[in-house]
């Protein structure tokens, strides 16, 4: 008969020798909700979760430059699917886990209705987006003022962050009047009122599909297969869509 120190000693081993990290390369609009989500997972599973938050367009540089990650949560669907085609992930372990929101917003408060700044330049010295070349919000916030007619007389004023981060740290910290966020970065504050934030219409820009992609040199990993298949959790998806978020189905 075993003893209990090594039946005890066997079952430590047996856990940590099935325990395992997941690695995860996030858009920098999905950072609350991804930490949420990896404190939920690790609450339930025996893996472990490392996040790591930049654009999408510099993790994906990454990713195809080697770096260790087990799952990119891009803010596109653009280079998950080059990631697919390049050969680095598999198309069946690729999913939209997320459709994003733009909000117009301004610490400060602009009147009646944050909107109307748009068409008030003089009434503001700048305006953040993220960089359009790297962050797909970035991008979207210039096809915004576009629709609108309004960039012309506010180019001068427009202002790039490195990503969705920045841009809301640069507004949050009083730096810039106002910008372009993700609806997730704001929705739970107390300045979602009009005089704060103006939620852009779908109409205005192309819906930013945010697609998730498993790279194949993780597939082996089952920390990596669990928090892929947790991501379609219903919790999961419940966590996402209280931050604003439309889920991929919808």
């Amino acid at each position: 008969m075993k003893s209990l120190f090594t039946l005890l000693a066997s079952i430590l081993f047996f856990s940590h020798a099935h325990a395992a990290q997941v690695s995860v390369a996030v858009a920098a609009n999905f950072t609350k909700v991804a930490q949420e989500l990896q404190q939920q997972f690790e609450a339930e599973s025996e893996h472990s979760v490392s996040l790591s938050f930049g654009s999408t367009g510099s993790l994906y540089a990454q990713v195809i430059n080697g770096a260790p990650f087990d799952i990119f949560l891009a803010a596109d669907s653009r280079r998950p699917s080059l990631l697919v085609e390049e050969g680095l992930a598999d198309s069946e372990q690729h999913f939209t886990y997320a459709i994003g929101q733009l909000v117009l917003w301004s610490k400060q408060g602009y009147g009646d209705d944050v909107q109307q700044a748009l068409y008030n330049p003089q009434d503001f010295e700048h305006i953040v987006i993220a960089n359009p070349k790297t962050a797909p919000y970035g991008e979207q916030a210039l096809a915004v003022m576009e629709a609108l007619g309004v960039y012309g007389s506010l180019q001068a004023s427009v202002v790039e962050s490195n990503n969705i981060a920045q841009t809301y740290q640069y507004i949050e910290g009083g730096i810039v009047d106002l910008g372009f966020v993700a609806l997730s970065q704001v929705i739970k504050s107390q300045t979602m009122t009009p005089e704060y934030a103006w939620v852009v219409p779908q109409e205005l820009y192309a819906p930013i599909k945010q697609d998730a992609v498993l790279l194949k040199t993780s597939e082996d990993n089952p920390a990596a297969q669990a928090f892929f298949e947790f991501l379609r959790s219903e919790q999961a998806l419940n966590t996402i869509h209280s931050y604003g978020y439309r889920s991929g189905g919808e």
